[in-house]
């Protein structure tokens, strides 16, 4: 057993941070700018850890830089530590403060512009209050938000969600446009916005990684050849000329300026979703995360009613 598997001390915590660093910079000689100091020294400094622990970190030589497996549970549990002595630094500091702690936020790519600002609007508000809180702002998909949602890594996540999870709490915010769109290289681009659902579905497609609402069309494309969770990925996959993909309109609007891509039908080939904000069950929430949604509640007016039930 290593010695620090016993006992932690300020040396610990200190090879810890330049370990942390290492990695976050992918590797030792790339360490050095952010370290201040020489690549022998952190060397050294990752041998003396590794020798505490009692197990190797990672690999390094000509081959490159590469983490053991152990190495990267570890550097799982380092970020955990690092984060939890930061939390406990900024709470003492501020024990006069009425909200002090951490807020952790998960939202997805590519939200209205109009949305953004609203998002921007509620931080504002939320820093106003007696609070000395660090937020914690993650872009990830619907699905690894329910995920950090149900794990307790986030405390609230923004965007859609095509099924309800019963012990999280969803409310609506606004609701989204999404159109099928062609690339300018495409067959169909010439008679783009006369295209019926049945000519569109004998072509290929980009889907998402996660469902539509099962009431949107009565069928799907017969041939669905590409999938991607983000909206770069599929706007990729439209102006390759060889998938069909359904967009966000604003997120199109500027490739559309461009002639880059076309609706295929406004009318035929679209649907709404709506943008949720996500909690765990309201009792289980704490002050801070209760009290952002308050302020988010005070931008989305439609809104208050339910945030706040």
């Amino acid at each position: 057993m290593g010695v620090m598997l016993g006992s932690l001390s300020d040396l610990d915590l200190r090879l810890i941070r330049v370990f942390l660093a290492i990695v976050d910079a992918g590797g030792i000689s790339t360490a050095q700018s952010i370290l201040n100091v020489g690549q022998s020294t952190i060397s050294t400094q990752l041998a003396t850890l590794e020798t505490r622990l009692g197990f190797r970190l990672c690999e390094r030589g000509r081959s490159g830089f590469r983490l053991t497996a152990k190495g990267e549970r570890f550097t799982e549990l380092a970020r955990h530590l690092v984060g939890a002595i930061e939390d406990f630094s900024v709470q003492a500091r501020n024990m006069d403060r009425r909200l002090v702690g951490t807020l952790r936020i998960g939202i997805i790519g590519h939200t209205p512009f109009s949305e953004n600002i609203r998002i921007s609007q509620a931080i504002a508000r939320f820093r106003q209050r007696d609070e000395a809180v660090r937020l914690d702002i993650r872009v990830c998909s619907p699905g690894e938000q329910e995920e950090r949602l149900l794990s307790g890594t986030l405390d609230i996540a923004m965007g859609y969600f095509w099924h309800r999870v019963p012990s999280l709490q969803f409310t609506p915010l606004f609701i989204e446009r999404q159109v099928a769109y062609c690339g300018r290289d495409h067959p169909l681009f010439s008679r783009a916005g006369q295209i019926t659902q049945a000519e569109a579905w004998e072509f290929d497609w980009g889907w998402r990684t996660y469902p539509l609402p099962q009431s949107v069309f009565p069928a799907n494309p017969r041939s669905i050849t590409a999938t991607a969770d983000n909206m770069e990925a599929l706007a990729m996959l439209v102006l390759s000329g060889h998938h069909l993909a359904f967009l966000p309109q604003h997120f199109s609007k500027s490739y559309e300026e461009q002639g880059l891509m076309a609706p295929l039908n406004m009318q035929a080939l679209r649907y709404d979703v709506t943008f949720h904000a996500v909690t765990r069950q309201r009792q289980s929430l704490g002050d801070i995360p209760k009290a952002f949604l308050e302020d988010l509640a005070s931008v989305h007016l439609s809104a208050i009613p339910e945030i706040l039930s």
